[in-house]
């Protein structure tokens, strides 16, 4: 099954024809579950019982790594990660990840004992081909009537409504999040993501079998290893091409990074809740790294994390070495500021 599942998404991703496309943009889903017992725990979740659910959203696991903190899975398509009480999915392609929500619920009700969701938050940019997505995944406004329906049901254990967003041009680049109306988490919580299209054709050559024997050795000669240094890697290159890492940090952080590299469709994405009170030097390592045509930044940080007053350090940044910003948008709601910022190359 694990090689089936391989052979259909290198089969998505071989050629440079339509018919040959590879959706970068992932689907990202982020769990939060409180109403356990005091030893309710995620990672208690057998590894049999997450292969059933990611069966579902149409990937499987390639590889795990751990530390005290969180598991983390690569996956055939993208990256999944597992604390005590939080749980994240991100998947790229034609994978159906809102399908999950039910069945994830029911496992970790009988697994863990978790008997409520304290928070949800599921965001995308926008898709390049949505007509080639799943029916739930084809426009956003599906899946906000699939993810209202989900979790407006009592025995989820949530009792507010959905909130729903879009920020950017809707008419052009933009990015969705979909959260639900509550205070929802109150210890420290950040994530900052870099999504980049357009990319450097040469960068791009790195991730592929030509150049490059494996993950580990595509990710020295990228310079991925330089990004964030001591983090734990487990990383994996695709053949022909196509590439995935996820990086662990003591206390719950972690970076995960994708490649999708041909020149037709070529995409890469960054995320990490790695905190800091100012992301510009971090921002600036992925750009350099990766040299992408175009790029959007997203910040979310809630009231109790160092990088609450991140937005404040980008409010005057119309320029950043190489770029110049083209859309910036700040909202605050809950308990959580957002800041998003969409940055283009200067046409020569």
């Amino acid at each position: 099954m694990f090689q089936g599942q391989i052979a259909v998404r290198l089969a998505s991703m071989a050629g440079a024809s339509s018919q040959n496309f590879f959706e970068g943009t992932e689907k990202l889903l982020e769990v939060w579950f409180t109403g356990g017992s005091e030893g309710s725990d995620l990672r208690d979740v057998k590894q049999e019982s997450w292969e059933k659910l990611l069966r579902v959203v149409r990937c499987e696991i390639i590889s795990k790594t751990s530390n005290a903190d969180m598991d983390a899975y690569v996956l055939s398509e993208s990256s999944m990660f597992v604390t005590q009480s939080r749980f994240i999915l991100k998947t790229c392609g034609r994978t159906t990840l809102l399908l999950a929500v039910e069945p994830l619920m029911e496992l970790v009700q009988e697994q863990c004992g978790f008997k409520k969701v304290l928070d949800v938050f599921y965001s995308r940019k926008k898709f390049s081909k949505p007509e080639q997505q799943h029916t739930i995944h084809q426009s956003f406004d599906e899946e906000i009537a699939h993810l209202d329906k989900m979790f407006k049901r009592a025995k989820l254990g949530l009792f507010s409504d959905g909130a729903a967003y879009t920020l950017g041009r809707i008419n052009k680049d933009c990015w969705h999040l979909y959260t639900m109306d509550a205070v929802g988490v109150m210890e420290p919580d950040q994530t900052v993501e870099l999504l980049m299209w357009e990319m450097c054709p040469d960068t791009m050559q790195i991730f592929t079998k030509k150049l490059c024997q494996d993950g580990q050795e595509a990710t020295k000669k990228s310079g991925i290893c330089d990004i964030i240094p001591g983090v734990q890697i487990d990383d994996f290159l695709f053949d022909p091409c196509g590439y995935s890492m996820n990086g662990l940090l003591p206390g719950g952080y972690y970076i995960t990074i994708h490649v999708t590299p041909e020149p037709h469709c070529s995409y890469v994405s960054f995320e990490s809740n790695v905190p800091q009170e100012n992301y510009m030097e971090l921002m600036e390592k992925v750009l350099n790294t990766f040299k992408p045509g175009k790029f959007l930044m997203t910040v979310f940080a809630n009231k109790e994390s160092i990088a609450k007053d991140n937005h404040k350090r980008l409010e005057d940044k119309d320029y950043v070495p190489g770029y110049t910003r083209t859309d910036h948008q700040f909202c605050t709601f809950k308990n959580y500021n957002l800041t998003y910022s969409h940055f283009t190359r200067p046409i020569i």
